[in-house]
């Protein structure tokens, strides 16, 4: 305890070492206080001497730190109540008063926690990698406060510096005539402070003292830093238009999305060479993959592998693009619900409603009795189960697109089938996405409360329906009572002005969107029912309206298909190309085998030549997989080797999907039909 004693008063002077020394003093100081710790050199007279001194100087310190603190208050106090200056400086100077209070006291705080910090690291067993993790993990949380704190004290700062050129403005206008432009420009300079005040959100100070806050370390990397051989000064660079960029611990990159000043526009120009790069690399990709015979889209999915991760590492704003991309999703679903009539979808819905469920059923019984087999945790293998249920909704779009289709005597036509099943997984997707936490509390749980979550489960199933109830009575009130007047009145407005059009049908397609969202069923679904809506008021509408989306859908869809792109990984895929065929192809054919199966019960007679067909457009894996099992891995459902796994399986199967569905319309379809199916 003496050593520990000892050490500690050693700290504290070396921490005020500045204060008590000069450099070469304290460099002496060090020397000794090691020759002491290791019991060298130095007799108990001197060991101390030694203390003695070092505790009369913190104490003199401590003594002399009070003493300015009564000397601030009764100068804060003589501030106040001098009738002669004006408010402006009365402020200024008891702001700057009081920071130098709040300085003297964290300099006192930070001593003694640095003591009370090195007693519990020698009270400590440094065998203990544990407590050795905690007590950095500590020390880390002091830091980050007291970092916070010092960016609070410098915020401080500035604002008593302004207050400051306040008042030396104020006591130049009181001291001068001041010209009519002058006055206009004092009154101008006035409005625009109060604007800023009105507009600036303290978001910071508003959020840090919630308990969810973390406080991390972060790397700020300026847009300029090319150019950062230019002897630009710190101020030029910090009221720089450009956005900087920020780097946590853990490799994750952020941006700027609303700036302090919201007068001054800002672009994010990474996000704008991104796409700009994608637009053009995607000509020469795409018009590759038409001159060999395959679509298109995976044109677009080179150009993503070629910019991505595992390219050239060009793209910057990955979630950015990610996002945009998702509205081509939205703008896919709607033209396919466009094409998608509601005569049709009452004609199989009951086909629709029950071929996405018998397969989930029989694709988690499966993946059930395989994960037995190789000792796979429950959830993880219905998650992978539910996961490769799931089919490609633009894909299969992509393939139905165009199409002349119609019902001969009475059957059922397998673009019907098809697009019905696909927007009912759409909504599984949705549901699965729900009850995710309760799975991952699932895996967690004892036996004891598994009856509890198999509650929970249902009572979310429960909901799903209620909500998709809620929906389609939504949907029976807007085709009844308000599609017909709403496209009449933006037909009726967008004569010779295609804008009005373009934007009335976006913002329905929106709003549809937003309501399935806040019913917590997916905003997918909700896309195709506007598309479905508007296909009710006739064929003339659905032809008007697709020549208009269709460009717009087309641009978008290349930055979705390009955003797949950006998570194949195509050197993994070498790497385990034997073991990543075998499961593809093992996926592929038992969903092929399952729907042929499940189709053969549910189809009627006179319609059983389509399942084969059908069957062929659901043995694939949805791009949906790729969000999922990033939710899981983050979740801690799945590892990273199995995200890795699923990533690369549902990529090789939408690039066997192609062939698949070519052979299928060969075999099943008559010849006059083919032209544009394939």
């Amino acid at each position: 305890m003496k050593v520990t004693g000892f050490i500690s008063l050693w700290t504290l002077t070396s921490l005020l070492g500045g204060q008590l020394a000069n450099a070469a003093e304290h460099e002496d100081v060090v020397k000794h206080a090691i020759k002491l710790h290791r019991g060298k050199g130095a007799v108990i007279t001197q060991r101390k001497q030694w203390v003695m001194e070092s505790c009369r100087k913190l104490s003199g310190l401590l003594r002399q730190k009070n003493v300015v603190l009564n000397k601030l208050k009764n100068a804060i106090r003589a501030v106040e109540k001098d009738a002669g200056l004006s408010d402006e400086e009365k402020l200024f100077q008891v702001h700057t008063f009081e920071i130098f209070q709040k300085e003297l006291n964290e300099s006192e705080n930070s001593v003694f926690q640095a003591i009370h910090g090195l007693q519990r690291a020698l009270q400590g067993d440094y065998k203990d990698v544990v407590n050795m993790k905690e007590s950095s993990r500590q020390r880390l949380e002091a830091l980050r406060e007291a970092a916070i704190k010092e960016e609070m004290e410098y915020v401080e700062l500035l604002a008593a510096e302004k207050h400051q050129v306040e008042a030396l403005k104020n006591m130049q206008h009181q001291n001068k005539s001041l010209s009519m432009l002058d006055e206009i420009l004092e009154d101008v300079r006035k409005a625009a402070d109060r604007l800023e005040e009105e507009i600036e959100e303290h978001a910071f100070d508003d959020n840090k003292s919630v308990r969810v806050i973390n406080f991390e370390a972060v790397l700020r990397v300026e847009e300029d830093e090319a150019n950062s051989k230019r002897n630009a000064s710190k101020r030029e660079v910090e009221d720089d238009l450009g956005l900087s960029m920020l780097i946590d611990s853990q490799n994750n990159q952020y941006i700027l999305t609303k700036p302090r000043d919201s007068t001054i526009p800002r672009a994010d120009h990474h996000f704008i060479k991104d796409i700009v790069t994608i637009g053009m690399l995607s000509l020469p990709c795409g018009w590759l993959c038409t001159t060999i015979g395959l679509p298109t889209m995976f044109g677009y999915i080179i150009c993503g592998v070629l910019l991505g991760p595992s390219g050239l590492n060009s793209i910057k704003s990955i979630v950015q693009v990610e996002t945009l991309g998702e509205f081509g999703v939205f703008f896919t679903l709607f033209l396919v619900g466009l094409e998608f009539s509601p005569e049709r979808l009452r004609k199989v819905w009951k086909i629709s409603l029950q071929g996405p469920c018998y397969m989930t059923v029989l694709m988690i019984a499966f993946g059930l009795l395989w994960g037995h087999l190789l000792q796979i945790r429950p959830t993880q293998s219905v998650f992978i189960s539910t996961c490769l249920s799931l089919s490609s909704t633009p894909l299969v779009s992509r393939f139905l697109a165009g199409t002349v289709r119609g019902d001969k005597e009475g059957d059922i036509d397998y673009s019907s089938v098809l697009l019905g099943m696909l927007v009912m997984q759409d909504v599984q997707l949705g549901l699965f996405i729900a009850i995710m936490p309760t799975l991952i509390q699932a895996g967690v749980s004892t036996y004891s409360s598994i009856f509890k979550e198999i509650l929970r489960i249902l009572i979310l199933i429960g909901q799903i329906l209620f909500s998709l109830a809620a929906v389609f009575l939504i949907c029976l009130v807007i085709k009844t009572y308000l599609i017909g007047p709403y496209y009449r009145k933006l037909h009726a407005e967008s004569k010779g002005n295609k804008e009005i059009l373009i934007l009335g049908i976006s913002a329905f397609i929106f709003l549809m969107l937003t309501i399935t969202e806040l019913l917590d069923v997916s905003m997918e679904l909700g896309c195709f029912l506007a598309g479905a809506l508007i296909s009710s008021q006739g064929h003339m509408v659905t032809e008007e309206i697709m020549a208009c989306i269709e460009p717009i859908r087309d641009f978008l869809a290349i930055i979705f298909f390009a955003s797949i792109g950006l998570h194949v990984f195509p050197t993994f895929v070498i790497y385990e190309l034997t073991v990543l065929l075998f499961l593809t192809l093992s996926v592929v054919i038992m969903k092929f085998v399952l729907a042929v199966l499940v189709l053969s019960l549910i189809l009627p007679k006179t319609s059983q030549y389509i399942k084969w067909i059908v069957s062929a457009g659901l043995a694939q894996v949805s791009e949906f997989s790729f969000v999922l099992g990033s939710r899981a891995r983050r979740a801690g459902i799945i590892s990273r080797e199995v995200y890795l796994l699923i990533l690369s399986v549902t990529t090789l199967s939408l690039l066997l999907a192609p062939a698949l569905w070519r052979a299928a319309i060969m075999k099943c379809v008559p010849r006059p039909e083919r032209r544009s199916s394939t």
